[in-house]
């Protein structure tokens, strides 16, 4: 009933736990058995180690969460030595989520993943660009299209393009990123904002600005998922304020194929799985026997 194919990958059902909020899977394994999921996308990779940001590194406001993690992880050969063996045990799509500072980092990156056992790579283009001043690639339709060219010369598994809110127009990109050989999209990343501690009188966060995630801004990237999906002809993943099975089935009916879970994790550590449960009963009462009667039926 729930069960969805993308790009020739059989996922048991549409709810992906989203990079960054879920680990590598094994913490939310002490909750419920995860591999339940449609699949899990992996905490944000780079070529190299990082240690991610100084400071604090989340901040929770009305509606939705600041983060300014920094990307901190093992780097792609400690996550194919130590962390994905774990993941390839649990019976569910496993998705390596990819950034990078500079083109040959992910290229470097890709060749490395092309070799293990990941079903699909997740490009992330929110990435600052650090040969350009730090500008994220997916700010700049003609510069993701660069990027994602060239990695799906050498890519050999599934390419599913990550796609920032703060793109200069998020329907070109979308379209260059297809036109550029992207498999799959999915959409958004974190909205740039801030938060000011006003006792302090400064930033709370030493980078100044940060992703933010959560209910507050599902209704946007709703939005913005309706509008990319009636442009582009490949599979989309919406993401962005999904707490609810109710938030999942509107992204699904703006014609995503599959949604990710992320910022509600945190709430809810549970909230996955009532999400399934939830769009499971919904599709029982309402007579749906398969998702693609309501997908894009808007």
């Amino acid at each position: 009933m729930l069960n969805i194919n993308i790009c020739g990958i059989d996922f048991k059902n549409p709810v992906i736990a989203a990079s960054g909020t879920f680990g590598f899977g094994e913490e939310y394994g002490e909750f419920y058995d995860v591999s339940i999921l449609g699949g899990i996308s992996s905490k944000g990779l780079t070529l190299n180690k990082k240690e991610g940001n100084d400071g604090i590194r989340v901040f929770e406001t009305r509606g939705g969460l600041l983060n300014s993690v920094g990307l901190q992880n093992p780097g792609v050969d400690k996550f194919i030595e130590n962390e994905l063996p774990k993941m390839k045990k649990i019976d569910t799509v496993v998705i390596a989520n990819l950034g990078g500072g500079t083109l040959e980092d992910y290229l470097a990156g890709v060749m490395k993943l092309n070799d293990s056992e990941v079903d699909m790579i997740e490009l992330n283009i929110s990435c600052p660009n650090v040969k350009s001043g730090g500008m994220a690639f997916g700010i700049k339709s003609l510069v993701a299209y660069e990027v994602v060219s060239e990695v799906k010369k050498i890519c050999r598994k599934p390419l599913m393009v990550k796609l920032s809110p703060n793109a200069e127009d998020i329907v070109n990109m979308a379209y260059k990123c297809c036109e550029a050989g992207a498999d799959a999209l999915s959409l958004v990343n974190t909205f740039k904002g801030m938060a000011v501690d006003i006792r302090k009188r400064k930033p709370v966060f030493n980078n100044i600005t940060a992703g933010l995630s959560g209910p507050a801004i599902k209704p946007i990237a709703l939005r913005m998922v309706y509008e990319v999906c009636r442009e582009v002809d490949v599979p989309v993943v919406g993401l962005g304020g999904i707490s609810t099975w109710q938030d999942a089935v509107e992204f699904i009916m703006a014609g995503a194929k599959a949604v990710q879970v992320g910022t509600a994790n945190f709430v809810n550590p549970y909230v996955c799985p009532e999400i399934i449960k939830g769009l499971e009963e919904f599709m029982i009462r309402e007579n749906i026997k398969d998702l693609s009667e309501i997908t894009g039926i808007i």
